[in-house]
């Protein structure tokens, strides 16, 4: 694998480890509910985003063995 290559792969594992906590964060702790809703929305418009970026990501990493 190119070492630009690489950096996709590693980038998209950075991400999803991000999206697993935000999405934990927001499923099951006990800060989420307690913040304004309009944050609470943001936050789950970030989490909306950072699955579509992982989905772009996969397709490029996808895309390297074709």
């Amino acid at each position: 694998m190119a070492p630009h290559q690489q950096r996709v792969v590693e980038e998209k594992q950075e991400l999803d480890n991000k999206i697993a906590k935000l999405n934990l964060f927001i499923g099951e702790g006990s800060v989420f509910p307690t913040l304004d809703a309009a944050e609470q929305e943001r936050m789950k418009v970030q989490l909306d985003l950072m699955f579509q970026y992982s989905e772009v990501l996969g397709k490029r990493i996808a895309a390297f063995s074709a």
